[in-house]
């Protein structure tokens, strides 16, 4: 208990004495001082005396899709930690192939009396879906905020990046390298996230190319989707059409499309530049690093937690989209375009 006591001092910069009158609840402590020896117990790995303990404030819920892309474990760890930090408890519930679906989930946490939902990439970025099924959670009176993907059918506050403007950051970078055949690789065209950014694409493209619309989307525009996988069948597309660049809709993606560049016997960045979007966590450790288009995931997360606080304390939000300016991050994947390229 003394060294416990010791250490405990140590790294809040507090006496010994100070840290046994927290401990046991006594009286004649600051706030901040008291803080700082809660926060010292925390980091320190010991637990919390049970009367210490802050009650929650209640649940929320966090719906995402699979884990699998690093962009929604991020996202979910900046919610998360957002929540904790003003006394809620995250909920994560995630949709798996096979698994339980976005309205099975939503009804799982609605049974458990959560304060709020955040759905992430949810049916409300899906065109075909029916959006009446936000309509009757409002309805429940559950407060909920949405991230990736707008719906002028869902009055609800809407957090995303702004997607148009990932592309023109994505098409002027390598325009600036010298190429001109540019590809886009990106997953199913329902998808809102999807829309906007061939939209940027394609006026970019004419901008800064002067290609007609109508020959972008037809010949430089590549559905498939969002896996390694996905990224690779979209980047031979796009290669065997001469793309001597490929901008990708996701850093996994991105990877895929590395990998079809090798299998053509082509080098990443000499012959084929490659451009992905997120900047997921390690990305830039691949081979090569990955130049990206960065999705300002604290600033969204901690968006959507605040706005998501707002409607469940009776002050809601405009219903109404926050929109995010993306960053282009520039390593090793994109260089200049290649002069005369041996086809193999």
């Amino acid at each position: 208990m003394t060294t416990r006591l010791a250490d405990i001092a140590a790294q809040a910069g507090v006496s010994e004495a100070t840290v046994s009158r927290v401990l046991n609840g006594k009286p004649g402590v600051a706030a901040t001082t008291r803080q700082s020896v809660l926060a010292a117990l925390d980091v320190l790995g010991y637990e919390r005396p049970v009367r210490l303990r802050q009650r929650s404030a209640g649940l929320v819920g966090l719906i995402t899709p699979e884990l699998e892309n690093p962009i929604f474990p991020a996202l979910a760890q900046v919610i998360g930690q957002a929540l904790t930090r003003q006394g809620y408890t995250p909920v994560l519930a995630t949709q798996t192939p096979g698994g339980s679906t976005e309205d099975e989930l939503t009804e799982m946490l609605v049974d458990r009396g959560v304060a709020g939902i955040i759905f992430v990439s949810g049916l409300h970025a899906d065109t075909s879906a029916d959006m009446q099924r936000y309509e009757q959670l409002r309805a429940q009176g559950v407060p909920f905020v949405l991230v990736d993907g707008f719906s002028p059918k869902v009055q609800a506050p809407f957090i995303s990046p702004d997607d148009r403007a990932a592309m023109s950051l994505a098409v002027t970078h390598l325009v600036s390298l010298g190429h001109t055949r540019i590809g886009l690789a990106l997953g199913p065209k329902r998808f809102v996230p999807v829309q906007r950014k061939i939209e940027g694409f394609v006026r970019t493209m004419q901008d800064q190319l002067g290609l007609a619309a109508a020959a972008v989307e037809s010949e430089l525009v590549q559905h498939s989707l969002y896996t390694l996988e996905g990224g690779q069948a979209a980047a031979l597309a796009l290669i065997d059409r001469d793309c001597t660049a490929v901008v990708c809709a996701s850093d996994m993606m991105a990877l895929g499309a590395i990998r079809a560049a090798r299998q053509r016997g082509l080098e990443v960045p000499d012959d084929v530049s490659v451009v992905g979007f997120d900047d997921s966590p390690l990305i830039a450790f691949t081979d090569p690093p990955l130049t990206t288009v960065r999705k300002p995931v604290p600033a969204m997360g901690q968006a959507a937690v605040r706005t998501l606080l707002e409607e469940i304390g009776g002050t809601p939000a405009p219903h109404s989209e926050f929109v995010f300016m993306p960053e282009l991050v520039v390593r090793g994947s994109t260089a200049s375009a290649p002069g005369d390229r041996s086809r193999t």
